[in-house]
């Protein structure tokens, strides 16, 4: 497999940008957040997904009953 001249050039935009957050989630996802509010475009937001708990999997691997009313929605950031 050949080495893509491009993706190597967005990982190493990514690298140098996770590197100026210090390599901080919180940090890089504060800073994108930042660079949209400062941009004046609208973003769409979508609603959390349903995640389901490890009880639900483990019940859905004995049963088929459909979903569990023990799952929980997921946050978003």
């Amino acid at each position: 497999m050949r080495d893509d001249p491009i993706v190597a050039e967005v990982r190493a935009i990514r690298d140098e940008f996770a590197a100026q957050c210090g390599y901080d989630m919180k940090e890089i996802f504060r800073n994108l957040r930042e660079q949209q509010a400062k941009s004046g475009l609208k973003y769409v937001h979508y609603p959390g997904r349903w995640v389901a708990s490890s009880e639900d999997v483990r019940a859905s691997e004995t049963t088929s009953a459909g979903r569990s009313p023990n799952r929980r929605r997921a946050t978003s950031p």
